[in-house]
């Protein structure tokens, strides 16, 4: 069998198939965005931790951490790059703004461009995703070196983990104030998507602030909860 299937890969499959879990009910039937969030923030727990569980073991082959890198970016494609795309997606088609443009494009015939032009960035925010992640793997060396002059490792562009954070909240100040932010969503999106692609240097993140990034993801978590209990 190929692969790596010990410890030191497991929670990156399950970011991926939490990921996927979330795609599938974000997008099938009548669709649920706060399920899909809540995976969106179980794949950013798994990715938090990921890393620092496969350092653990010791003499681990070229191969093994090879493949560690790969499979990292290919879960985070689909947790951070399509998942928030597909939540976005669903935003929209259950906001009332959107089922009126879409009635009155049926009842004049004339094309509607403000649900395209949304739907195309979610489709730029997928491929600045995927630039992203793929620049990460490409410059591995230069990492190196700059950690050696800056005593840290630095990214270019801000990671798309940050999407783990930035979207529930989105979502949660929606259903609290009752106000419909798909267009909020979108231009978040937007946003992402410029700077995972904009070559600027950002430390990474010292444990405390993971820790702290982490606390503010369980308390998304949280109110995710209330919400989807308290329907």
């Amino acid at each position: 069998m190929i692969g790596v299937f010990d410890y030191t890969v497991v929670l990156t499959y399950m970011s991926m198939m939490s990921a996927m879990f979330g795609i599938i009910i974000t997008t099938q039937g009548e669709g649920h965005p706060f399920i899909g969030m809540f995976c969106l923030l179980v794949s950013g727990f798994c990715d938090a931790f990921d890393g620092k569980v496969a350092r653990t073991k010791a003499n681990r082959s070229n191969l093994e951490k090879e493949f560690g890198v790969q499979i990292d970016s290919m879960a985070d494609l689909l947790a951070f790059g399509v998942l928030p795309a597909c939540l976005g997606i669903e935003m929209l088609r259950k906001s009332v703004r959107y089922t009126d443009v879409i009635v009155r494009s049926e009842i004049s015939g004339k094309l509607e461009w403000y649900p395209i032009i949304l739907k195309a960035i979610a489709l730029l925010y997928v491929l600045a995703a995927l630039v992203r992640l793929a620049y990460f793997n490409s410059t591995e060396e230069e990492r190196a070196k700059e950690k050696e002059i800056y005593g840290s490792e630095c990214y270019t562009g801000l990671p798309v983990t940050a999407a783990a954070l930035v979207m529930p909240m989105i979502l949660i100040i929606d259903y609290f104030t009752k106000v419909d932010l798909s267009m909020l969503y979108f231009a978040m999106l937007l946003v992402l998507a410029i700077l995972f692609v904009t070559r600027f240097k950002l430390r990474k993140p010292s444990t405390k602030v993971v820790l702290i990034m982490i606390g503010i993801g369980a308390v998304e978590f949280g109110l995710l909860a209330i919400r989807f209990f308290h329907r």
